[in-house]
């Protein structure tokens, strides 16, 4: 598990013992960031089911202004791997439960140009994140979030605000599904 590209391009991230985390796959990372292209730059981050940080440290390496990090388990890797890649002046490492804090988040009237969820798969954790997310609204007018989930798991939970723009696959097991806020008529978001 690496760095891609950018200011810590190649960096080693540490990872947990045992299988209770799973990082997102290099590829899967790579994929992703082609993706999202430029979007990364200047842009404030919510790494949810933070896990090693490898997400939201590859957006502050790419020139991500600063990310707020979240996972209740992995908070104390999440400031080694900050501090190895030396991004953790722009990093803010919250460890709590990640649904819970979203309510929180929103009340202080925070909102995110990226937002990425990646939970442990088949525990329903991506669909409650992406609903207290609409709820909350967490997402920038111009911003995007990223869920990571199971190939199998695509019901779409009732969102009010966001709605799914992009889908894409990999393999048999995993899923990048890709949601913005609604527009209205006359493009207003």
């Amino acid at each position: 598990m690496r760095v891609i590209t950018g200011s810590a391009r190649g960096c080693r991230l540490k990872t947990p013992k045992g299988q209770a985390t799973r990082p997102t796959a290099d590829r899967i990372k790579e994929s992703l960031f082609n993706i999202l292209g430029r979007r990364p730059l200047g842009a404030q981050v919510l790494d949810l089911f933070a896990g090693t940080g490898a997400l939201g440290l590859e957006a502050l390496s790419r020139g991500a202004a600063a990310a707020v990090f979240v996972d209740h388990v992995t908070a104390p890797l999440l400031r080694e791997n900050a501090e190895r890649t030396h991004l953790s002046e722009r990093a803010e490492i919250l460890r709590e439960d990640a649904l819970r804090v979203l309510g929180r988040l929103g009340g202080q009237g925070r909102s995110f140009d990226l937002i990425f969820c990646d939970p442990p798969y088949r525990l329903g954790l991506w669909e409650k994140a992406l609903v207290s997310v609409d709820r909350a609204g967490l997402l920038a007018p111009a911003g995007l979030m990223v869920v990571e989930h199971g190939a199998d798991e695509d019901v779409l939970p009732l969102l009010s605000a966001l709605q799914r723009v992009r889908s894409e696959r990999y393999g048999k097991t995993t899923q990048l599904s890709f949601f913005e806020r609604l527009r209205l008529q006359g493009g207003e978001a």
